[in-house]
């Protein structure tokens, strides 16, 4: 197969990037796979991209910024996407002639706006998959509201978690389009895992106020006073280094908690800890705490939505605690910090439970999906109308089960009441 993604920028830092970087290289094994970056802002990835995927920026800001089309606002890119501002004419221009001149059998997008691009633009010949790496409920109404309009002419939807999967079955209409969850992939690392020896507890991500590394340093004061040969380390950077290091000064925390800035790759860090932390107040995914597990780590993260209730098994390989409890995650680390045993134990058992996010098993996933899909193409086969096709195929019909029925209800009564 040929398989194309179409990303944002290639060229930045992010979980989107690491996990189609991460796609790419495992497809490539069997396929031929190109990358097609809307926009660029410096000569090389910041991550390391597998030479055989071929990447293909389309608008160059370092000599384009100030061209007047890109000065124009865009007309396709929907206005209510989050990345509205970065895109332009000119973006439009070029993501049309690159979709418009595509080969492939395959097009996969990366977020909403992208995804508008795709079913609008990308030839009818050509399979049209739309990742989303956020949620449907965290988008806007007006962004839900474009999206629901045009999402009927994509082949496939794949958000990363099944709860999102679900929510998408419940909220949206779209015939014919199968909504399936494709989780991130994580490579196994190149190094030997965690041994839980190390006295570091370890956070990475970008340094915004919904990953809530405020609420981290304060629950590390209780760890750092009963354990002061303890450290936090977080990874990252972003608008609030800053007032995270006047907390860290504040609570006199400076010989206990580092902001260690970005760091690629971050495998070589996971394995000098013993413990992940994960404290955001949402997340659609938690490629971080795939990233910690598959290096040897239990991981203790909010129980936020989406991703974290369904990568972590409680008790097993790390804990959940509510979002925004200070004292709760203040007592799970506490917990893993003085039991050696236990913490070695969660973390064997991490490395082991993280293995379903290898690249391997999700390409799998993929590759099946995709030739399903163009299998249907080349029959002539779209599903019967009115029929969810998501409901009545993938691996996990089964557990959806109760949740159709209750839609089957909720639809009757509806009708009824018209």
């Amino acid at each position: 197969m040929k398989i194309s993604f179409l990303i944002h920028n290639a060229y930045g830092i992010g979980g989107t990037i690491t996990t189609t970087f991460n796609l790419a290289r495992a497809l490539a094994d069997r396929h031929d796979v190109e990358i097609i970056s809307a926009l660029r802002h410096r000569e090389r990835p910041n991550l390391n991209l597998d030479p055989r995927v071929r990447l293909r920026p389309l608008v160059d800001l370092r000599h384009e910024k100030n061209d007047p089309r890109h000065l124009t606002p865009a007309k396709i890119f929907p206005a209510s996407e989050y990345r509205y501002h970065q895109y332009s004419a000119l973006t439009d221009e070029r993501i049309g002639e690159a979709l418009a001149s595509l080969d492939a059998d395959v097009v996969v997008g990366t977020r909403p706006g992208l995804n508008v691009h795709l079913a609008l633009q990308a030839p009818a010949r050509t399979v049209r998959v739309g990742q989303e790496h956020l949620t449907l409920n965290n988008h806007p109404p007006r962004l839900r509201n474009a999206l629901r309009r045009v999402y009927p002419r994509l082949d496939a939807l794949t958000p990363v978690t099944e709860a999102d999967a679900a929510a998408y079955r419940r909220k949206m209409r779209l015939p014919g389009v199968r909504v399936q969850a494709l989780p991130n992939s994580v490579p196994a690392p190149a190094l030997p895992p965690a041994d839980g020896g190390e006295r570091v507890v370890m956070a990475a991500g970008r340094l915004v106020p919904v990953k809530r590394f405020d609420l981290l340093i304060e629950a590390f004061a209780a760890v750092a006073a009963e354990r002061p040969d303890w450290q936090l380390r977080i990874y990252g950077k972003g608008e609030e280094q800053e007032r995270l290091r006047a907390l860290i000064d504040r609570l006199g925390l400076y010989n206990s908690v580092f902001l260690m800035g970005a760091v690629t790759p971050m495998e070589a860090e996971w394995v000098k800890a013993s413990i992940g932390a994960a404290t955001s107040n949402f997340e659609p995914f938690g490629m971080t705490i795939v990233e910690a597990m598959r290096c040897g780590l239990p991981v203790v993260s909010t129980d936020c939505e989406y991703g974290p209730g369904e990568i972590i098994a409680p008790g097993e390989d790390g804990r959940l605690v509510p979002v925004g409890d200070r004292d709760a995650l203040a007592g799970a680390l506490l917990e893993l910090v003085r039991d050696d045993e236990l913490r070695r134990r969660m973390g064997r058992t991490a490395l082991e439970n993280s293995r379903r996010y290898a690249p391997g098993p999700v390409v799998a996933q993929a590759e099946e999906l995709f030739e399903d899909l163009l299998a249907a193409r080349r029959d002539g086969r779209p599903p019967a109308p009115g029929t969810d096709h998501a409901l009545v195929s993938g691996g996990y019909a089964a557990r959806d089960t109760a949740l159709v029925a209750a839609g089957n209800v909720l639809r009757t009564v509806r009708k009824a009441r018209r």
